[in-house]
Order: structure tokens, then sequence, then C-alpha cells
């Protein structure tokens, strides 16, 4: 067995594309996946989801739109790095999940690093409004293969180094 995985979606259902994390860790809870892993969805409660990644996950894999310049519906695998406390004045938002905060408060209340992937798709409009863009929404059930994916190569590591190989 590996050490535990949560994996994360996040993000506001009513402002369109920034739904999509949440549709794809709704998609992930009916997955067949191993019972080191945690689905749920954290939609904005940017505070819950710190104080569950404090020393209770050797991974989080966190789920989220990511503007990066690409076409709306692009995914990208991204490893965060732990940005140390927020800035001063730079607290939660209670309208609005930032993930860049909640990695920050992680120090703050002493918990160990986790390493931290995101799963980040290209949104076409964050305007109000509950259903996604065809784009994102057409991206949905590939970055379900994607954590998917990202779950196996976890597994695959960690049996690895239990066996002895890869070092």
């Amino acid at each position: 067995m590996t050490g535990r995985v949560l994996v994360a979606g996040v993000g506001n259902i009513f402002l369109g594309d920034d739904g999509f994390g949440v549709e794809v860790a709704r998609r992930l809870a009916t997955a067949d996946l191993p019972s080191w892993v945690q689905v749920a969805d954290y939609g904005i409660s940017g505070m819950h989801l710190a104080y569950d990644l404090a020393d209770r996950y050797d991974t989080a894999i966190l789920i989220d739109t990511a503007r990066r310049g690409e076409e709306p519906g692009t995914l990208t695998v991204i490893e965060a790095d732990r940005p140390g406390p927020p800035a001063e004045g730079r607290l939660f938002d209670a309208h609005g999940m930032q993930p860049d905060v909640v990695l920050g408060v992680l120090d703050m209340l002493g918990a160990r690093s986790a390493r931290v992937l995101v799963v980040g798709c290209e949104p076409a409009s964050l305007d109000y409004g509950m259903e996604l863009s065809e784009p994102v929404a057409k991206a949905v059930e590939e970055a379900v293969r994607v954590v998917t994916g990202l779950i196996a190569e976890l597994d695959a590591g960690v049996t690895a180094r239990s066996s002895g190989e890869g070092g």
C-alpha cells in the first residue's frame, strides 16, 4: 500500500468553467480507485482543504481551471511548489478558492510537506453561469483519465521502491 492520496476538485460552480474541478471530482467519485485514494469536492472551501491536507496525505492532486494562455480545454499537469505563508493581508476569500493561499497556509499549520500536483484546464469563460463551455466540458473525461494515470504512476513508483527497484 502507498501513502494516502487526496484528489480534490476545486472551483466555483456558479462561474462557468470554474466548475471544472468539481465536475471531474464528481466523475472520479464513482470510479474504481485504490482504497488509499480519497476523492472530494472542495468547491470554494479553501480552509477545509488546507486542514485536510495538513499531515494527512502524502500526495494531493488538485483539479482546477488554470489560465496559462492555451486554447480553452487544454489540460496541463503542474507540480506545485509550497509558496510559504501567504503575504500579509492575503487570506482566504470566502467566495473563491485560492490554491496558492491554501498551500501557503499549510506552513502556518505546521504541516509536513506533501507533493501537490495540479491538473489544470484552460477555461473559456469564468462568467456567471452554471454550465461548462463546450471545450472545457469535452476535457472532463480526459482529465479523469489523466488523474487515474497519475494515481497509477504513484502506485507503480511505491511498488518499485518497496520491491527494491529504482532505488
